[in-house]
């Protein structure tokens, strides 16, 4: 599980493809702290550390994955956000992120406000029942609150600190972004679903 804080910023250093996907090299400040094995996520996306090397780090990105996220559009240079999992004694700073990106959505516009920005997002239909004002979201792995939901997705504003300390401070509109939404709702309307159809 994550909290959508993120800890680190990372470089795409090198991209190799595999037989069911991408194999990514990336350089980060926390690699030295990783072991093959351990979980991080990379843009919101949960994934595995295959090889820890020097400054870097490796992680195999399935075709599943490169479908449903914008890791498939990552490039040698692009810097990604980077968090571990939450410890068991760890203090829950976010909200609940479990790192399965459910779909991406397009920045649409991002305009200035005081002393941060504002970012728009459009969401696919499909999914924008998920969005509820002041309700939490994640874009690529950063904790986000909905400032207002919008006839095609939603707003979201973005501090000084976020900005700098994240990749959204790169964002333009028409890039794609990584969308999680939150994990209470979908369960509670699969259980009505279920309950629903056991009628």
């Amino acid at each position: 599980m994550f909290t959508g804080i993120i800890e680190s910023l990372g470089t795409v250093r090198q991209i190799d493809g595999t037989d069911d996907g991408r194999r990514l090299l990336v350089e980060a400040e926390l690699a030295s702290e990783l072991e093959a094995g351990d979980s991080i996520a990379v843009n919101g996306v949960c994934l595995t550390v295959t090889e820890q090397v020097d400054s870097s780090f490796r992680l195999d990105v399935v075709s599943e994955t490169l479908r449903r996220t914008n890791l498939g559009a990552l490039l040698a240079g692009d810097r990604v956000n980077l968090e571990r999992p939450l410890r068991a004694d760890g203090r829950l700073d976010g909200h609940v992120v479990q790192g399965h990106v459910d779909t991406s959505g397009a920045v649409s516009k991002i305009t200035p406000e005081g002393v941060g920005r504002r970012i728009a997002i459009d969401v696919s239909p499909r999914f924008r029942r998920y969005l509820v004002e002041k309700g939490s979201i994640a874009v690529d792995g950063v904790a986000l609150t909905i400032a207002s939901v919008t006839a095609k997705g939603f707003e979201a504003a973005l501090i000084p600190f976020t900005l700098q300390v994240t990749t959204l401070g790169w964002r333009q509109a028409g890039q794609q972004v990584n969308l999680e939404f939150d994990v209470l709702a979908k369960y509670v309307e699969r259980l009505l679903q279920a309950r629903e159809e056991a009628i």
